[in-house]
Formats: structure tokens, C-alpha cells, sequence
């Protein structure tokens, strides 16, 4: 069995009230895949680095949430929020016709797999958690100070597009962008890789043809996070109960520090199918260490989405060995069938 190749994917266009979730179904495309979903302010391409080192008797599809990609933008008066955002998962999964999903997802992405596994642990198979479990609880003073901010900054947004038919927004060359990139990830995307995530969320300016403009919606930067006090995400946490999880934490990040230590060690006790590595590495660490989490999310996959005995993957010779060992059980089966019956 070999590998996804990253130019093996079908464009997807999934229908939604708003307009459509636009994707890419990579490698198998016969079998339920793994649903894959990204961080705020990126798109699909964050997996980039990741998908061609997966097992490609199984496929995966990444999905721009609203707002992100190429996905469309809600309407005006509209706001992003991570309740809303959850819905996605189901729609995706209504379109296909799936009864059950896997998921995997990256900071936002994580947070909406942990919070639908454990709303729907019974629809969820296995999570693969990229430096993120839960929502954040950051103390009372500044979750007042952010929602304030927030409102503001969602305003004037909304202004600058209802005025930006007549404008284009702030546009950069390709070297500027991938600064622009980096410092607006806290440096989490080093400028080499920025490429991975600027070709889904970038337009070429109409009046400077060698500059670009960021086309994700401006409003998503100040979408509605899901705050929580701290017994909710440990409740939620032991509705997740035995579900394969693996989280993947880079050093660097801040994101799985002392407030989530108690709900992993819930999960380490309850669920023997659990399981938490730390790598070198920034809250981007899927991007910059692809090979460093794919030894740990690889081996997870096989274990608990094991290629099908009637996999695509298998090549014609697999094929041919496999039927004809079919045939020698069924001759077994008959002959002794035969011996048996003579004897009554």
C-alpha cells in the first residue's frame, strides 16, 4: 500500500443556505474518508504537507469552513461563531450520505471534533486532534475585553465591505504576503510554508496585477468563540467516554497548557484509546513536521480505519492471490461437505 498523491483530489461544491463549502476529496474516492478541517484564518491548505504522507487505501476530504477559502461568506449582518460552525459537519456528512464520520481537525477544526464527539459520540469513529482539545477559559476581565473589541472591530468591518464594491481591499506582493502571513500567525507559519495556505485565500488586484489581496471574509477574525466555564469542557470530555483520540501538541504552543491538563487526564483514564505526543514545534506543527506527526497519525489510522479486504489499494496480483485463496477455502468447505454426507 502506498501513499496519497496530493494532485490525485476531486473539486468539491457542497450546497448550503448561504451558498456552497468548498473542498477537495483527496485520494479514494470510493470509501467514507476522513473529514478534515482547518484553523481559523486558514483554509485546506494547511494540510498541504500532511495528505501525501497518509495511507491512500483511505481518503480525505478538506473542507474551507465559511468565510475561509474558497467557501462562500455569509450574508451581511451576519456573524461567524463556533456554535454555527459545528452544523458543518453534519451538512458535510448529509450530502455524502454517511452515517458515521472521522474526523480531523486543526485549532478551530480540533475544537469543533471535540465538541461534536462529544455531543455525537456515537456518529464520531476516531478524532485526530492537531494542538488543540477544547476551548480556551481565559479569566473574566479579558473574555469582557475581547467581546467588546470584537463587537467594535465586526462593525467597522462590515462598513469597510458594504464600501469595498467600490474599493479594493489592501493589496501586497507575493514576498510582502507571506510576512503579512507569518506575523498574523504569531510566526506559527514560517515563509516557506505560507504558500500552502495563500493559494485559497488570495485574488490578483485589478489595479496592481503584481499584487495580491487576502479574499477570505474579514469578519471571521471576529467571529463568537465558545466560552465555557471550566466543569463544561470537562463534562463534555467524559461524554467522549472510549472514542479513538490522538492529539498531537507542538512544544511551542500555547494551546494544550495547564487549563486542558485536568481534561486530558480524564481522557487518560477513561479511554484506553487515547493517545497524546508532544513535537518540536509551533501551533502549526501538522505544517512544519509533517513527517514528525505522521509517524504517530499513520499508525493511528490503520489501527482504527483498517484497510477494507475489498480496499481499492489492493493491486491485481493481491487481487488474484486473494481469490484464489477464496477458492481453495470453498473447495475445503465442498469436499468436506461431500465426506461428511457419505457418511450419513
Amino acid at each position: 500500500m502506498g501513499t496519497i498523491s496530493l494532485s490525485d483530489f476531486k473539486e468539491v461544491r457542497i450546497p448550503a443556505p448561504w451558498g456552497q463549502i468548498s473542498g477537495r476529496w483527496y485520494g479514494n474516492r470510493t470509501e467514507r474518508p476522513i473529514l478534515a478541517i482547518h484553523g481559523w484564518l486558514d483554509n485546506l491548505g494547511t494540510f498541504d504537507r500532511l495528505i501525501p504522507l497518509l495511507p491512500d487505501y483511505i481518503g480525505v476530504l478538506c473542507i474551507d469552513l465559511p468565510g475561509h477559502g474558497r467557501s462562500a461568506h455569509l450574508q451581511q449582518g451576519m456573524r461567524y461563531a463556533v456554535y454555527d460552525y459545528m452544523y458543518v459537519i453534519p451538512r458535510v456528512m448529509k450530502e455524502y450520505g454517511w452515517s458515521t464520520v472521522s474526523l480531523m481537525g486543526h485549532s478551530l477544526g480540533g475544537i469543533l471534533s471535540f465538541i461534536y464527539t462529544a455531543l455525537a459520540p456515537h456518529i464520531v469513529d476516531m478524532v485526530i486532534s492537531l494542538d488543540i482539545l477544547m476551548p480556551w477559559e481565559p479569566d473574566s476581565k479579558t473574555v469582557l475585553q475581547n467581546l467588546a473589541n470584537s463587537m467594535e472591530k465586526h462593525l467597522v468591518e462590515e462598513d469597510r465591505q458594504e464600501k469595498g464594491n467600490m474599493h479594493e481591499p489592501p493589496s501586497y506582493t507575493l514576498a510582502e504576503l507571506t510576512k503579512v502571513l507569518a506575523k498574523g500567525s504569531y510566526n506559527s507559519v514560517a515563509p516557506e510554508f505560507a504558500k500552502h495556505l495563500l493559494h485559497r485565500q488570495v485574488l490578483r488586484s485589478q489595479l496592481y496585477p503584481d499584487r495580491f489581496y487576502f479574499s477570505r471574509d474579514g469578519r471571521v477574525k471576529y467571529y463568537n468563540q465558545m466560552l465555557m466555564q471550566s466543569e463544561v469542557p470537562e463534562g463534555l470530555v467524559k461524554l467522549i467516554r472510549r472514542k479513538p483520540y490522538l492529539i498531537i501538541k507542538g512544544s511551542n504552543s500555547p494551546f494544550l497548557g495547564a487549563d486542558t491538563e485536568k481534561a486530558i487526564a480524564i481522557l487518560r483514564r477513561n479511554n484506553p484509546h487515547f493517545e497524546f505526543y508532544e513535537l518540536e514545534g509551533t501551533h502549526h506543527v501538522h505544517l512544519h513536521a509533517a513527517e514528525e506527526c505522521a509517524r504517530y497519525i499513520v499508525p493511528f489510522i490503520r489501527h482504527h480505519r483498517p484497510p477494507a479486504l475489498t480496499s481499492w489499494s489492493l493491486s491485481g496480483k493481491e487481487q488474484q492471490l486473494s481469490a484464489e485463496e477464496n477458492r481453495r477455502q470453498l473447495e475445503k468447505f465442498y469436499k468436506r461437505g461431500n465426506t461428511e454426507g457419505s457418511k450419513l
